[in-house]
C-alpha cells in the first residue's frame, strides 16, 4: 500500500498555514494530500482556517464566526496571503484534499459543495467530531472520512469501535503517543493509521517502524526523505 504523505495546512512549517501559498508550496513539494481547515465566516462561507478566533494567523482580531468574508478577506494571513474560501483552494491546486471540519454547523454547507461539484473522488473529509463525520457520511454518499482522535494509547479498543461506527477508513493520531498495539488493533479493523506531527527525520523512521499508512507532516523534507527503507 502507498505510504502517503499528508501537507499539514499546507506546508506551515515553512508558508503561512491554511493560505493559498502554503497549498502551492505543498502541491510543489510533492505532498500526496494537502490537509486544511473549514470554518463559517458570519455569512456562511467556508474559509480555510484552523483557530475559532483570527488573531493568531491573521493580522485581525475576533472570532471567525462574527466576521463576514468580505472581513476575512481583508485580513492579512501571513506574508500578504489572504483568508482563502475552500473553492478557491479547489481550483488552484489539483492535489487530493483533506478537509478538517472544525465546527459542526459547517457540515452541511460542505456537504453540499461536495454534491454539488461531485468531489468524493478527491476529498477527503476528517474532524475530531464522530457526530459531523457521521452526518457527512450519511449526506454525501461515498466520501471517505478520517477520525482524528487524541491519546490513542488509553483507547484502543473503543477507538476502533468509534471509527467503524462511524465508517471511518482512516484514524489519524498524534505519533508521539501512539503505541505498536494501538495499530495492530486499528489495522486488524480493516482500517488505515495515519501519525499526525511527523516533522523530523527521527520521527518518519518511528512511522516507518510502526507500519503507519501515511503521515502528516509541517514540512516539505519529508516528503523528499518519505522513500527510505527504515
Amino acid at each position: 500500500m502507498t505510504f502517503l504523505t499528508i501537507g499539514h495546512r499546507g506546508v506551515m512549517g515553512v508558508e503561512p498555514e491554511n493560505t493559498l501559498r502554503s497549498y502551492l508550496r505543498a502541491e510543489r513539494s510533492g505532498m500526496d494530500v494537502i490537509a486544511l481547515d473549514l470554518r463559517l465566516s458570519k455569512d456562511g462561507a467556508l474559509v480555510a482556517l484552523h483557530d475559532p478566533e483570527v488573531d493568531r494567523t491573521t493580522d485581525g482580531s475576533g472570532a471567525v464566526a462574527d466576521l463576514t468574508l468580505a472581513e476575512l478577506r481583508g485580513l492579512d494571513a501571513g506574508q500578504g496571503e489572504h483568508v482563502p474560501v475552500f473553492e478557491e483552494v479547489l481550483d488552484a491546486v489539483r492535489a487530493p484534499l483533506q478537509v478538517s471540519v472544525r465546527e459542526h454547523p459547517a457540515v452541511r454547507p460542505l456537504a453540499e459543495l461536495l454534491l454539488r461539484r461531485d468531489l468524493t473522488a478527491r476529498v477527503e473529509v476528517a474532524s475530531f467530531d464522530d457526530e459531523a463525520l457521521d452526518e457527512v457520511a450519511r449526506l454525501v454518499p461515498g466520501v471517505r472520512t478520517t477520525l482524528y482522535a487524541d491519546r490513542p494509547q488509553a483507547a484502543r479498543r473503543p477507538l476502533v469501535d468509534r471509527a467503524l461506527a462511524i465508517g471511518a477508513g482512516t484514524v489519524a493520531l498524534d505519533i508521539r503517543e501512539l503505541p505498536l498495539a494501538t495499530v495492530e488493533d486499528v489495522h486488524a479493523a480493516g482500517l488505515r493509521v495515519v501519525g499526525r506531527e511527523v516533522d523530523t527525520l527521527d520521527l518518519l523512521r518511528l512511522a516507518r517502524a510502526l507500519g503507519l499508512d501515511g503521515v502528516v507532516t509541517r514540512f516539505p523534507e519529508i516528503r523528499s526523505t518519505g522513500r527510505f527503507t527504515a
